[in-house]
């Protein structure tokens, strides 16, 4: 079990909560669990000597040509709220202001820093960037991201009431309804967006993901929103994507400023190709997964 809890907590980033629900026992027991993995030695924490964040920063937004990132000390308990101070800085510089369109991604990093709270930027518009799902997990409540986003904001939420998934005929018959294109015609439109990087099926847990896996979405290095890449930033097709009601890549390389929230050193890999797709144009992260972008292009220069 204390195995079992360690990578659930370290491997595939979930919260102490979500383990408690998923295992049926108390967040109290998890975290015991959790502290044993540390003392038996199932997890080793090494504190690296890493560079000012502010050096960081500079260097990820050269190596990888971003508009805009913000790199902050890795926090010493994990914690990717951490993030969102940072995230509304970002959100400040870009100007944004009243009749600004936010676009919300899912995702346990957007999950956290809406947690943690975004700045008042009053008159602006929320738009989820993909349709709901039947999953309870947390992370996948998509309309409800939207609209803390838009309470913290002082704006605006507009809602998609349709599946992030369903046939085609379906999708279709969504996509007609007056209400529904309301939302997604926005998608066009949006000044900036917030998403996650999703970790490869290779090392996600299935409840962790929304896509049906098969052998093309296997060899990706991450998604956002769902739509797969190589550490080259090509796109990586998977067996339903055609069906998804989700915003495009076309539709987020053309956003103004389309932020990655991710605290992972285990997605510097997608990090990588997130940017090289052109569907994020800056990133919101931490000193540890900062060095491993760096060391994995470093080693790919070399």
């Amino acid at each position: 079990m204390i195995h079992m809890v360690a990578k659930l907590h370290y491997e595939a980033d979930m919260a102490q909560v979500d383990i408690a629900k998923k295992l049926g026992v108390s967040t109290a027991t998890v975290s015991r669990m959790l502290q044993k993995a540390r003392i038996f030695g199932i997890v080793r924490i090494e504190v690296l000597d890493l560079a000012a964040p502010e050096d960081m920063t500079e260097e990820l937004i050269q190596a990888l040509g971003l508009k805009r990132a913000a790199v902050i000390d890795t926090p010493a308990t994990g914690g990717l709220g951490a993030l969102a101070a940072p995230l509304g800085n970002l959100l400040r510089d870009e100007g944004l202001g009243a009749g600004a369109i936010i676009g919300i991604g899912w995702g346990r990093a957007v999950r956290e820093v809406l947690t943690a709270g975004l700045p008042r930027i009053p008159g602006t518009l929320a738009v989820p960037m993909n349709g709901g799902m039947q999953q309870p997990a947390a992370h996948f409540q998509i309309n409800e991201f939207t609209r803390q986003a838009a309470e913290q904001l002082g704006g605006t939420p507009r809602f998609l009431h349709a599946p992030y998934l369903s046939s085609s005929v379906l999708r279709d018959a969504f996509l007609s309804d007056p209400g529904v294109q309301e939302t997604t015609g926005l998608w066009d439109r949006m000044d900036c967006c917030i998403v996650g990087i999703g970790l490869p099926h290779a090392i996600n847990p299935p409840e962790a993901s929304a896509a049906t896996i098969d052998e093309q979405s296997l060899s990706a290095v991450g998604d956002v929103i769902r739509h797969y890449f190589d550490i080259e930033g090509r796109l990586v097709p998977w067996d339903g994507e055609e069906r998804m009601i989700a915003a495009s890549p076309d539709q987020l390389r053309n956003t103004g400023l389309s932020i990655g929230v991710i605290a992972t050193v285990e997605k510097a890999a997608g990090i990588i190709g997130a940017v090289r797709s052109g569907m994020i144009n800056a990133v919101v992260t931490d000193t540890a997964t900062a060095k491993a972008v760096l060391d994995l292009l470093r080693g790919e220069e070399g």
